[in-house]
């Protein structure tokens, strides 16, 4: 195909993607919060989280997208007892040099997404993809209820049960693939 062929090619495509109201661009601002991880591509937002991203251990609990490195529910890294630290593992202090008191630190679906939304969340399925040299678990947020978090129509994804997806999240393993 020559170059001039291309161009047409492309023009007329990206005319009727406009016309459809649809955009081959990378999302706004506003859309990002759709395509947020390596692995999610639709359009679910992701489930809530202290930091952003919403990575979690074994257990739910969030922990920092960049490293793994546990948070609290303020966003705070925090040590293996609970306390929050700085980035040397420093206990974080008050104006009058007294260790801040610990935040609570929640499990993402099962209790951050119940408690702000007011719902009853389970973990039902998920799904894998390679992400970085390792399999990352995505999972569903699901509920009974026919809206997920962005507002729009849920949808079944991996729920059971008449259970919807109401948002999304994932777990890094150390598996390479």
């Amino acid at each position: 195909m020559d170059e001039s062929r291309r161009g047409f090619l492309r023009r007329a495509s990206e005319a009727l993607v406009a016309l459809a109201g649809l955009s081959l661009a990378a999302p706004e601002t506003g859309q990002a919060r759709y395509f947020t991880f390596c692995g999610h591509t639709f359009t679910t937002a992701s489930c809530p989280h202290p930091t952003g991203l919403p990575r979690v251990d074994v257990k739910g609990y969030p922990i920092r997208a960049a490293d793994g490195a546990p948070v609290d529910d303020l966003g705070r890294l925090v040590n293996a007892q609970g306390q929050p630290v700085d980035a040397s593992g420093n206990l974080l202090l008050d104006a009058d040099g007294r260790p801040l008191p610990p935040a609570p630190r929640s499990r993402l679906c099962a209790d951050i997404v119940q408690d702000r939304y007011g719902i009853r969340t389970y973990v039902d399925g998920s799904w894998h993809r390679c992400c970085g040299g390792h399999v990352r678990k995505l999972m569903d947020c699901c509920a009974y209820g026919n809206r997920r978090i962005n507002g729009d129509q849920a949808l079944t994804g991996y729920c059971f049960r008449g259970r919807k997806v109401f948002c999304v999240f994932y777990y890094d393993t150390a598996t390479r693939c």
